[in-house]
């Protein structure tokens, strides 16, 4: 007994979980070439048929030669004594089915292989005919699920990483698997193997010709239209796990590490696009959508204050007069869009210290081309909130330069139609950037100040408050707010054409937008403002726009509150609380709540 036990012992079980057609094979060959690997091809293979009644051309043979029941597997085979240290199981991801043992996913050691479906659909009808529960992606996010769930989130590697790169693939591999890699991973013998399974005639022709892991082709095979709705279902699920692969190399990926957002918390954010809601990184238009295809939309800043959105009818009065001028049609009206808005902000519990970028594109088209002919299917609605304080140092104030780069005349395109063409502004901004300045001035044609990059500029000089015609400029809404404050706060206010000049021996200059709001600035063009510090006509006229949007703006729904009690939220926000009478998802009742709404 004593001998047997030193010869057959316990084995730490490497799961490997897989859709079908996805390197699994060559990858099982992979680990039997290892000195302390036993290696398992489909254990739950006769379990799967049994439970599911999938036809298979090898049933038959398969289900009187394996046993049939997959819990007697997994205590027996899977979960048996070995000879060897690790004991390696592929397993097919749609083989996870009802009735296994849940200490499936809780023993062991897992990990996901993935291949794009579109690699592997075109090879896979050869044996059965494919379907969305044949390739198993739903399975494969399941499996991934239950496994973060227990805090044994799985290592994922995608096939095309695995045959370009080999050797880095697997390397990375069995240090997430704790295991020690070994170069004879790399290699095997072609021909059939005594651990293939039964069904390896039929699936396993080419890897049988094999001796290791090969590039995949520079060009792929056509794709069989006849697939494309199985396509549909199934590159949603690949891309949700693609995005958790551990890469080593890949086509057209960025070699840049992940970047850090300015505010964490946005990572988990949800937009609107076109007439659903939906996680930042599935929030995207059409490669056909006219903002893709030529920048062909309108937009608005929005922020929200304390459970209202501050200027809303103005800054929709303005999104529907561009979306006007540049002749859109099939536009959402004042009310959809609202309440997309409405929406948005509260499935992100979004009540104050957020910003939206609003955007309405001419829509989809149904080729490629400029025409607005193209446009058939109406336009596109995005709602992009965020959690972001002022982009701006409203305190200390900031500093700019003038860019070389000219606002645009109306002549060319005019400035008050609010589109995404930005082109014109980013060249500016690049020069700021460069600079290492907050922002750069703009000048017109004439050489007369127009605005900045992003915002639009004031000067005081002896108590007069002083602002550039809105020619060439966008006639901003933060912009016109202060404006009437500087006429409520008694100052004497001035539009007209300003010389760069008279910004630079000005005494106090800032700068107004939604982003920002009201932004001091202390040097333009290396000239000190006044004494360098924020002057006090501006801190007279941010207290009063802070008081403003403090007393003003677009209500949430009715039953939608802030909560009084401070709770620690991004950058410190007030903790909110949405009431027992959820948002209303039905027309009815977005009617009734719209009935309640007002803006002050």
């Amino acid at each position: 007994m004593a001998e047997q036990r030193k010869e057959e012992g316990e084995v730490e079980v490497i799961h490997s979980w897989s859709p079908p057609r996805s390197l699994s094979t060559s990858l099982t060959y992979s680990f039997a070439q290892r000195d302390d690997m036993e290696v398992l091809d489909e254990p739950l293979y006769a379990n799967f048929l049994r439970v599911t009644g999938f036809d298979r051309p090898y049933r038959e043979e398969l289900l009187s030669t394996m046993e049939p029941d997959g819990n007697k597997v997994l205590d027996t085979v899977i979960s048996g004594p070995g000879k060897k240290k690790y004991r390696f199981c592929k397993h097919m991801a749609k083989q996870w089915v009802p009735g296994l043992s849940s200490d499936l996913l809780k023993k062991g050691k897992h990990f996901i292989l993935i291949r794009n479906p579109l690699d592997i659909l075109p090879s896979f009808h050869k044996v059965v005919p494919p379907s969305f529960l044949e390739l198993g992606f739903a399975d494969l996010v399941g499996i991934y699920n239950e496994l973060v769930a227990l805090g044994k989130p799985p290592p994922i590697i995608d096939a095309a990483e695995l045959g370009q790169n080999p050797e880095a693939t697997l390397r990375g591999l069995c240090e997430d698997l704790d295991i020690p890699f070994q170069a004879s991973m790399l290699k095997w013998e072609a021909g059939p193997k005594p651990i293939d399974g039964i069904w390896a005639p039929w699936w396993y022709k080419s890897v049988h010709k094999s001796t290791g892991f090969e590039p995949p082709r520079k060009y792929p095979m056509p794709f069989p239209l006849s697939l494309y709705d199985v396509l549909e279902q199934s590159l949603p699920l690949y891309n949700f796990l693609w995005r958790h692969v551990r890469h080593t190399s890949h086509l057209l990926k960025s070699p840049l590490p992940t970047p850090d957002l300015p505010v964490p918390a946005n990572a988990k954010l949800l937009a609107w696009v076109g007439d659903e809601i939906l996680p930042r990184d599935s929030a995207k238009v059409s490669v056909f959508d006219s903002v893709v295809q030529g920048g062909d939309s309108v937009w608005e800043g929005l922020r929200i204050y304390n459970g209202k959105i501050f200027k809303l009818e103005e800054h929709l009065d303005r999104l529907f007069d561009s979306a006007k001028a540049l002749a859109f049609e099939n536009v959402p009206t004042r009310e959809e869009v609202k309440e997309a808005i409405f929406r948005t902000l509260i499935r992100n519990g979004m009540f104050d210290n957020t910003h939206i970028r609003l955007s309405l594109t001419r829509g989809k088209k149904v080729t490629s081309g400029m025409s607005p002919a193209f446009n058939l299917y109406g336009c596109t609605l995005i709602v992009l909130p965020e959690w972001k304080p002022p982009v701006y140092d409203n305190t200390s104030g900031i500093t700019l330069v003038t860019a070389t780069t000219r606002r645009n005349s109306p002549n060319n395109l005019d400035s008050k139609i609010h589109h995404n063409n930005l082109l014109n502004n980013i060249l500016a901004k690049i020069e700021g950037n460069n600079a290492n300045a907050g922002d750069a001035i703009m000048l017109d044609k004439d050489g007369y100040v127009s605005e900045t990059n992003a915002t639009n500029i004031f000067l005081v000089k002896k108590g007069r408050v002083l602002t550039p015609h809105a020619d060439y400029c966008l006639p901003g809404i933060t912009r016109a707010t202060v404006m009437d404050l500087v006429v409520k706060e008694k100052f004497v206010l001035e539009e007209r054409n300003i010389s760069l000049s008279e910004f630079h021996t000005a005494d106090e200059v800032w700068t107004t937008g939604t982003m920002g709001e009201l932004t001091p600035v202390t040097k333009i063009d290396g000239r000190v403002i006044g004494d360098g510090k924020v002057g006090p006509v501006t801190r007279q006229l941010q207290a009063a726009y802070k008081k403003l949007t403090e007393s003003s703006g677009c209500f949430y729904p009715p039953k939608i509150r802030v909560n009084a009690a401070r709770k620690s939220l991004p950058f410190g926000i007030d903790s909110v609380l949405v009431d027992s009478e959820p948002y209303a998802d039905s027309v009815e009742g977005s009617r009734r709540l719209s009935s309640h709404r007002r803006c002050q």
